[in-house]
């Protein structure tokens, strides 16, 4: 059998690993109703995912009213408490996601996470879900001082994790962004939050479940 062609394999984390949309969607709209303003469906915080906490309060405030700066900051902190207590009341794992950290940490890759979202509630997530441990490096979007789609964020996470052949997972216009950036190749998931089909991101490959990501990054 050919060796595994990756070092390092990192993921996006909401909308790539995890289907967070609930509780970041409740956590928003608590925030919303607690500022006195109209809440929001659950397929439109969907659409507002995808770029850290700030720019989803922001997507979210305008689509109710005024999005200052001022606004966002007194939005943050009740988003803040109530998602941080809250972060996994809904939200779950993709479906074959733990059967495939298993297969590929089998190989000998190192895995880890690359997000926008805090790191501190990235940490958390991962906790709760039952994955504390699977990761050798989570990066988060205040990790360092600029988050994707600035290349530094992953190339920080591949370098912790041990450097190498590196290969992002991720769902977005972002993370393929950020993936161009860093010279790194890109696996889409068809899955997720983004703003267009996943075979529009310029990826090495699409996946529809992550059961098929062992597979896929073997014959890349």
């Amino acid at each position: 059998m050919a060796p595994f062609p990756f070092d390092t394999v990192v993921f996006d984390l909401d909308g790539t690993l995890a289907d967070s949309a609930p509780d970041l969607a409740a956590s928003l709209n608590h925030t919303l109703a607690t500022l006195g303003r109209a809440t929001l469906s659950e397929a439109a915080v969907r659409t507002m995912i995808g770029n850290g906490v700030r720019m989803l309060l922001r997507r979210g405030l305008a689509a109710t009213g005024s999005a200052s700066d001022g606004d966002v900051n007194r939005a943050s902190s009740l988003f803040m408490h109530f998602y941080a207590a809250h972060i996994c009341d809904a939200t779950r794992a993709y479906p074959g996601a733990g059967a495939m950290l298993d297969t590929l940490a089998a190989t000998g890759a190192a895995l880890a996470i690359c997000t926008n979202k805090p790191e501190a509630l990235a940490r958390a997530l991962i906790d709760a879900l039952g994955w504390s441990g699977r990761f050798r490096a989570i990066v988060g979007g205040d990790t360092l001082p600029v988050r994707k789609p600035d290349p530094a964020p992953l190339l920080e996470a591949v370098s912790r994790a041990g450097g190498g052949r590196a290969v992002l997972v991720g769902d977005s216009i972002t993370d393929a962004e950020t993936a161009a950036a860093a010279g790194l190749p890109l696996v889409a998931v068809s899955f997720g939050y983004r703003d267009r089909p996943a075979t529009a991101l310029g990826a090495a490959a699409v996946i529809d479940t992550l059961r098929d990501l062992p597979e896929t990054l073997a014959r890349l």
